[in-house]
């Protein structure tokens, strides 16, 4: 039976985990974005956030991991990066390898992972710009040890509101939760690939958990999902009969780790959150 993973078990020492490779999709969802708008470059990746180009502190999360090998931009594209001599000297230098991105993250995702023919692989986004080292390595080290093909990080709703009371998660009902998304993903097996495929599908109703479970779990498993009496436990079983892999979720305890910038409240309230963070 797969189970979230949340505590710490029987733990490798670091010199026995796996080094990952890691994918940031970076690049632009849809025209217009809001916060896009917000910065110069006319590309979300690139806008700074406190000072500093969101895409460039997700690296940086990456780079100081303890278990990331090397990193692949999936976008924002070499005419975004025209004039970013930061990111352009970095891929010269071979600190970073890029990709043009496709028509969707999930497209992007494919194309990434087709590219990077070794596994395990992490997947991020450009807008995760709260990430931190800790943060990807304690997703990592939980991947790691669960004996998943892929693992989800999902952060309970209550951890989020405790630090972040005013912000609107979306949550997907799940009994012991609600819990967010939390935009880590592990691929760990050559098996992983079929999740990929998935991804395009649900990246359709990621903003509607309901149709989501629906289109995963089946009739009975919705009916309880709908009643709030389903647990993460039994939905990670579905799922992995659904997609044909084993599929595990990593249970963070990082209100950090469930917030990307897709609004511009978001961006206010990453911001503030940096401000406090630099005041410490």
């Amino acid at each position: 039976m797969l189970k979230p993973i949340s505590g710490t078990g029987s733990m490798k020492s670091t010199s026995e985990l796996a080094r990952f490779s890691a994918l940031i999709l970076a690049g632009d969802r849809h025209p217009g974005d809001p916060v896009a708008a917000l910065g110069e470059a006319g590309c979300k990746a690139l806008t700074p956030v406190h000072g500093l180009p969101m895409l460039y502190r997700v690296v940086s999360a990456l780079q100081g991991s303890r278990h990331v090998s090397d990193i692949t931009l999936v976008g924002p594209g070499s005419r975004m990066l025209d004039g970013d001599s930061t990111m352009r000297d970095m891929i010269a230098c071979g600190a970073l390898s890029m990709l043009e991105p496709a028509a969707s993250p999930s497209q992007s995702a494919y194309r990434g992972l087709t590219h990077i023919r070794t596994r395990p692989v992490l997947v991020t986004t450009a807008d995760h710009a709260l990430l931190q080292s800790e943060i990807v390595d304690y997703f990592l080290e939980r991947s790691q040890m669960s004996g998943c093909d892929v693992t989800v990080a999902l952060t309970p709703l209550a951890t989020v509101l405790a630090k972040f009371p005013d912000n609107r998660r979306t949550a997907i009902k799940l009994k012991g939760g609600p819990f967010c998304g939390s935009n880590l993903f592990a691929f760990m097996t050559e098996e992983s690939a079929k999740v990929a495929d998935f991804w395009k599908d649900i990246e359709q109703r990621r903003k509607n958990p309901k149709r989501t479970v629906m289109g995963a779990l089946g009739f009975t498993s919705t009916l309880r999902y709908l009643l709030g009496t389903l647990s993460l436990d039994q939905a990670m079983q579905r799922m992995s009969r659904a997609v044909g892999v084993r599929v595990g979720a990593v249970i963070m305890p990082f209100a950090d780790a469930a917030v990307d910038i897709d609004t511009v409240d978001d961006f206010i309230l990453v911001e503030k959150t940096l401000r406090q963070r630099a005041s410490i």
